[in-house]
């Protein structure tokens, strides 16, 4: 029987399904996050026909399967790719698009589409990909000949992981990945419009250096561009060269390492009162791979007043955006600072504003009030910390415990932290971890979730119970929306309007639906008995944590307030 099904197979006639399967395997990929539907039938027949050519992860919502190729895209380096069928399954994978557009995240998509012939006529499960993802996409393409084909999977994932990463969408209708094709098909391509200029400038280089030469308060801050560009190394190397303190953004957490004495750790919204008053009194402000978000500057007018900027940024698009630059550079971060580390180091004259820098470290740290036996969510991130003693891949959704992972879980190397930061998704952190657990099987993988976020994506527990997947999931549940609460007590008076959580699942025995071992921990001592053989056994386990409700994230900057006007430094 084996035999004759095996005959039958390779007697089927090669279609453009086939064609999209040998282009992919062309461009060496091997996982795939998809969800069937009726018009991607022709390209699962082709999977099928494949054998065993790739692993398939098959999610339980199309969120699921985008935001777990994002999180295998930020661990691994290499594209995610994802299929969805058209209609919903297509529209289903809006956010998670939108995500990594944000967060220059390797995507590369293949949705489903109606034939030819009747697409613009509300078709069943029509609708316009291309309309919709225009904006939430580095390109697109809707394939309308089959001889398109080769080409344009090759253009996708060459814009997809070139120059600024970000997601490609490719649309592909039914009746072409349908068609029966013969002969050869070309793949050549050429992109005259787009050449990202990877190496910097000479003669900007030489301005930074003679800046760096003069400057008293000299401060780098760190973005998640020296992470993509593989750059961790060589800015460790320039910042020593030059002894000049380290500043990082939330996506940029581990590109210099948290434990180092020039690291002053995240800046922004909720960074440390040294990494924020390094920012504001600087007198060189060296942006390295960072695009002056809104939450990292506070009020533009009140941003780095008296600093000169220089901005390496491989998008030119960023540079002077938001904020006013005097030497723009347009470059991968890597080959920056190669160039910077290849002029002669020489140290500055500033050693003042390294014992400024230093002594605000020491005198204001994070800080946060202990309760008897209640967890706070701090200590329960230090917890966290030092029982996978700082080695483990973490994931988040965006909120509070986003806030306090960033914190409190100190990052000593790159692709270790993988978070939603332009879009904050709320159920980005659990799917995440399941693709950085594909891309990194040996390693630990935790996702730190709220008791929100985790609600909107926790149906793919079955892929920890399919696949044996060792992801730990520990929920800091304050029953709450967290950051919503926060800010209606800070700004709407304390009116909780819809942000307080009557109810909620069992969590342990949704766990155990699922045949995942569950823990529900509400003290100190039930904490520090069960947290550490839990982190560190080898199978997957969902963990909920009741921490205290009403405990707020500080240091804060308010909404229109410069990056010197945070509250909650101090007690």
């Amino acid at each position: 029987m084996k035999a004759e099904a095996t005959q039958k197979l390779e007697t089927v006639p090669r279609t453009g399904a086939d064609l999209l399967v040998d282009s992919l395997v062309e461009q060496g990929v091997d996982t795939l996050f998809g969800y069937p539907g009726g018009a991607v039938l022709p390209i699962y027949d082709a999977i099928y026909r494949a054998g065993e050519t790739f692993d398939h992860i098959l999610p339980r919502h199309e969120q699921g399967a985008i935001h777990a190729a994002e999180g295998y895209a930020r661990v691994s380096g290499r594209p995610g790719v994802v299929i969805g069928t058209s209609g919903p399954g297509a529209t289903n994978l809006i956010t998670g698009i939108a995500d990594a557009m944000m967060d220059s995240l390797p995507v590369v998509i293949f949705t489903g589409q109606v034939a030819k012939g009747v697409i613009g006529t509300d078709a069943f499960q029509e609708s316009d990909v291309m309309g919709i993802t225009t904006p939430i996409t580095k390109h697109n393409y809707q394939i309308q000949q089959i001889e398109e084909l080769p080409r344009v999977v090759k253009e996708a994932f060459h814009i997809a992981t070139t120059g600024r990463p970000g997601p490609v969408v490719v649309d592909i209708p039914k009746d072409i990945s349908s068609t029966i094709y013969e002969s050869e098909v070309e793949s050549t391509f050429h992109l005259p419009g787009y050449q990202p200029t990877i190496r910097p400038n000479p003669m900007q280089i030489n301005k930074l250096h003679e800046a760096l030469l003069q400057a008293k308060r000299p401060v780098i801050l760190s973005g998640a561009g020296v992470i993509h560009a593989k750059g961790s190394e060589d800015l460790q190397h320039f910042a020593k060269n030059y002894d000049i303190p380290v500043v990082t953004t939330l996506l940029g957490l581990g590109g210099f390492p948290g434990s180092d004495k020039l690291s002053l750790g995240m800046g922004g919204m909720h960074g440390t009162y040294a990494a924020n008053m390094a920012l504001y009194e600087s007198d060189l402000l060296i942006n390295i791979g960072a695009r002056f978000d809104d939450r990292l500057t506070g009020n533009l007018q009140h941003f780095a007043p008296n600093a000169k900027v220089a901005h390496v940024d491989i998008d030119p698009a960023e540079i002077g955006k938001n904020v006013p630059t005097s030497i723009p550079i347009v470059s991968d971060a890597k080959a920056a600072l190669e160039a910077l580390n290849k002029r002669s180091p020489s140290k500055l004259n500033h050693q003042e504003w390294l014992e400024k820098t230093n002594r605000n470290k020491v005198e204001y740290p994070l800080w946060h009030d202990e309760q008897e036996d209640e967890i706070s969510p701090q200590w329960l991130m230090k917890k966290v910390h030092a029982y996978t003693q700082g080695e483990s891949i973490v994931t988040t959704d965006v909120g509070q415990h986003q806030m306090w992972a960033a914190q409190y879980y100190s990052f000593h190397q790159p692709n270790k932290w993988v978070t939603s930061g332009g879009l904050g998704t709320m159920g980005f952190g659990f799917p995440a971890a399941i693709g950085a657990q594909i891309a990194a099987p040996e390693a630990s993988v935790i996702a730190v979730v709220g008791d929100g976020g985790f609600q909107m994506t926790m149906q793919e527990l079955s892929l920890l119970q399919e696949r044996k997947l060792p992801v730990k999931v520990v929920i800091v549940n304050n029953q709450a929306l967290g950051m919503v609460r926060q800010w209606q007590e800070s700004f709407y008076e304390g009116r909780y309007s819809h942000s307080l959580v009557q109810s909620q699942p069992d969590f342990v025995k949704l766990a155990d639906s699922y045949d995942i071992p569950g823990y529900k921990i509400e003290t100190k001592e039930q904490l520090e008995k069960v947290l550490p053989g839990v982190l560190n056994d080898p199978h997957p386990a969902v963990i909920d944590c009741r921490v205290i409700q009403m405990e707020n994230v500080y240091p804060m900057i308010a909404p229109g307030k410069g990056l010197h006007e945070m509250i909650g430094v101090t007690r």
